[in-house]
């Protein structure tokens, strides 16, 4: 991603962040980013996922718009996934956002 883009993008974030309290919702909804929820350290939930990037059983990218989720741990596995959503279990050490 350029640094010009970088720039454009982080400008951005303070208007979404006025549009989504006009419009009581979620700035990552309004951002196109991922949602995540972590049970413990055994269990991801991803929203608004974009696919599966690279899949192991101690690393699994996936793509989420703007940034890339790198979830690292031992035995990780992909439970469900749809369209919106996907499940990660495992134990997690790390998840990584990559920009």
């Amino acid at each position: 991603m350029s640094m010009a883009r970088r720039k454009k993008d982080r400008r951005q974030l303070p208007l979404l962040e006025k549009a989504a309290d006009i419009f009581d919702l979620p700035v990552d909804v309004l951002a196109d980013l991922p949602k995540l929820e972590i049970s413990g350290c055994r269990n991801l939930l991803m929203e608004n996922h974009q696919g599966i990037l690279e899949y192991g059983t101690e690393e699994i990218d996936i793509g989420g718009g703007k940034v890339i989720v790198k979830v690292k741990g031992q035995d990780l596995e992909l439970r469900s996934m749809n369209a919106n959503a996907l499940t990660i279990s495992g134990l997690i050490f790390s998840v990584e956002f990559i920009f």
